[in-house]
């Protein structure tokens, strides 16, 4: 640990002209007098930490010192890819390595350009997670994570419905997908699936490592699944008369797919308004999107819902009366 923590100091001060004892604690996560005291045993292993006193006084390495503990790990170098994801990285285990890796590559770079990841990250944030939900971090994400990282076998109990299932898995790769952690795995004698990590109730990550498909490709497994997860949500449909205005916000109160493909399958009238049948997830789902459109759209089928809609039409006269 504590070996550790000095080559990290030796780094920052490598890529920065000086720290204040302060400074340096903040970024090792110790105290001032653990500084002063490792400051003292690099000095006495030879690197040449100097302290400048004084309220402006600082540590700064001298004489033009650079060391060549700057090759990246592959952990760190693998880290070093999720850098714009720091959340997701503390979940996944790897803010530690992903620390390192910056550092080796600050260290490395010209000081002109070792500002460079400070300046990214000035005009750069990506925040994964959706509006209106605290995002919570599945409790067994982390040795998920170590069993997708090091290509091992993992033992897992799954939560599905009111009753859990065992499956030996071989984890091919996680995806944060507006704030839920899934994770993309081939059980025994089965194709590659997708299981969400908060539904593991246990999971037990084994010595065996699996042999990786090189042909799987996680982006392109995850929009083809994500395409067939939505379109298989759609199971009954809904017959609309749209106004132009209902054409143009239709996509953007339900499913696009579905939407444009209405739309381009409708009809008009004489009156210049779009018959078209939207499919839908069910008829609640399909009240509160289109509520959205108000007199733009009109439900013509199925009896139920259009009826749903007179009522609340009336309900809203007799409440704006």
């Amino acid at each position: 640990m504590r070996a550790a923590r000095l080559i990290k100091m030796v780094l920052l001060l490598q890529s920065r002209s000086s720290m204040t004892a302060a400074e340096l604690a903040a970024e090792l996560e110790v105290s001032e007098r653990t500084i002063t005291r490792d400051a003292l045993a690099l000095s006495e292993a030879g690197v040449p930490v100097y302290a400048d006193r004084g309220r402006a006084g600082g540590y700064r390495l001298i004489g033009g010192y650079r060391t060549r503990l700057t090759g990246l790990a592959r952990g760190e170098a693998e880290a070093l890819f999720l850098s714009g994801l720091p959340g997701a990285l503390r979940d996944m285990g790897l803010e530690d390595a992903a620390s390192a890796a910056r550092l080796k590559v600050s260290a490395a770079l010209l000081p002109s350009l070792r500002d460079a990841s400070e300046s990214a990250a000035r005009r750069f944030h990506l925040d994964a997670p959706g509006w209106y939900q605290e995002p919570e971090t599945p409790e067994l994400l982390a040795p998920v994570a170590e069993a997708v990282w090091d290509d091992r076998l993992m033992s897992a109990r799954y939560r599905r419905g009111d009753t859990e299932v065992e499956r030996e898995l071989a984890p091919y790769g996680l995806v944060l997908k507006a704030g839920v952690w899934y994770v993309c795995a081939r059980p025994a004698d089965a194709s590659i699936r997708t299981y969400r990590v908060d539904r593991f109730t246990a999971v037990a990550v084994g010595e065996e490592r699996f042999v990786r498909d090189p042909e799987f490709d996680l982006p392109a497994f995850w929009t083809e699944r994500a395409a067939e997860f939505a379109r298989s949500l759609l199971r009954a449909e809904v017959v609309l008369r749209l106004s132009e205005a209902g054409v143009r916000r239709l996509p953007y109160v339900t499913d696009r797919a579905a939407a444009e493909e209405a739309l381009a399958a409708g009809t008009r009238d004489a009156d210049g308004r779009l018959t078209a049948t939207l499919l839908v997830e069910n008829e609640e789902v399909a009240f509160s999107q289109l509520l959205a459109l108000g007199p733009e759209a009109e439900v013509l089928a199925p009896p139920t819902l259009r009826t749903r809609f007179r009522d609340a039409a009336r309900g809203l006269t007799a409440l704006y009366d």
